[in-house]
């Protein structure tokens, strides 16, 4: 756990989160910010695209319903644990639900990262898994707000919204062209792709720990049940992932993963997705609990809390 404190990724978000607090010069031009975020999703679709085309589609059909299972299954318990212990009306909670069912691609680089550090195998097509808990959370969600909403979402829109949002089409999109393109016609852009992954990603990471020192005043003005919802909901839900993985035949490092992703929560795809479907939602909210204190958590402690998770299953 100690290694992965000392991890430049978590040193790179430390630097930023308390550059926010200091409130020194560190934003990132927006222009230099959404060519950061555009290549990070295009190569996790990349690769995930290129080892899909190397598997057969039963290797990733238990994975991908188990997948798609925690997809269903997460906002349901957020939404009504939202409505219970925090008090939250329909329109929040419903937002809180999209948010932590969806899945965070930095957190997943991250934790892809931990293991090619530790050199732990993986599956090659987890990316799939990514994109597959991106969209169903959503609109499971929106489903639960608009079962007593007097206006119901416009779910023509909202689909539009969500399959065209830039975090999905970005990811479907790499997923395709490495898909289509093979391992052998990859090769030339390994380098830019696949070596320079991790620094590009480092930069992101510092501007995600300003965003998030940004953040703050939302979780004060939201009380004791956002910060304990966004420690608590990560380990359990990490648990019930890894647990899934190794049970739909994912390796260890792949349970790991899939973990990670359950344990995630958006911060891109979902803030789009309600602003359409749920304007008088507080966003904000929902966003603060998920970059300020789960995303932060995940990276120092979840992560490496899921290694171990998994480990023990496998050896029980």
């Amino acid at each position: 756990m100690n290694e992965n404190l000392l991890d430049p990724l978590f040193l790179f978000f430390s630097v930023g989160f308390i550059g926010g607090i200091l409130k020194a010069d560190l934003k990132l031009p927006d222009a230099v910010y959404q060519l950061l975020s555009t290549y990070l999703l295009l190569a996790i679709g990349l690769k995930g695209g290129v080892q899909l085309a190397q598997v057969s589609l039963g290797t990733i059909a238990l994975p991908a319903a188990a997948t798609l299972a925690l997809g269903i299954l997460v906002p349901v318990i957020v939404f009504f644990t939202a409505l219970a212990m925090g008090r939250l009306g329909r329109a929040d909670a419903a937002s809180l639900a999209a948010h932590y069912g969806s899945a965070s691609a930095v957190t997943f680089a991250a934790a892809m990262e931990m293991l090619r550090r530790s050199q732990t195998a993986h599956e090659g097509f987890l990316p799939v898994l990514l994109v597959i808990l991106e969209v169903p959370a959503i609109l499971v969600a929106i489903f639960l707000y608009g079962l007593k909403a007097e206006k119901r979402p416009g779910y023509g829109a909202l689909l539009h919204e969500i399959l065209l949002n830039r975090s999905v089409f970005l990811l479907v999109a790499g997923m395709g062209v490495g898909f289509m393109a093979g391992p052998e016609r990859f090769a030339p852009y390994k380098l830019l792709f696949v070596d320079a992954f991790k620094p590009v990603l480092s930069f992101f990471i510092l501007e995600m720990g300003l965003v998030a020192a940004q953040r703050l005043p939302e979780i004060r003005k939201a009380g004791g049940f956002l910060l304990g919802f966004g420690l608590v909901a990560p380990l359990v839900f990490g648990l019930l992932g890894g647990w899934l993985g190794l049970l739909s035949g994912l390796s260890e490092g792949g349970s790991v993963i899939l973990a990670t992703l359950a344990a995630s929560a958006s911060y891109i795809a979902a803030p789009a997705a309600i602003r359409v479907a749920i304007p008088q939602a507080n966003t904000g909210m929902s966003v603060a609990a998920a970059l300020g204190v789960t995303f932060p958590f995940n990276l120092a402690l979840g992560i490496p809390a899921y290694v171990w998770w998994v480990s023990w299953l496998t050896r029980s």
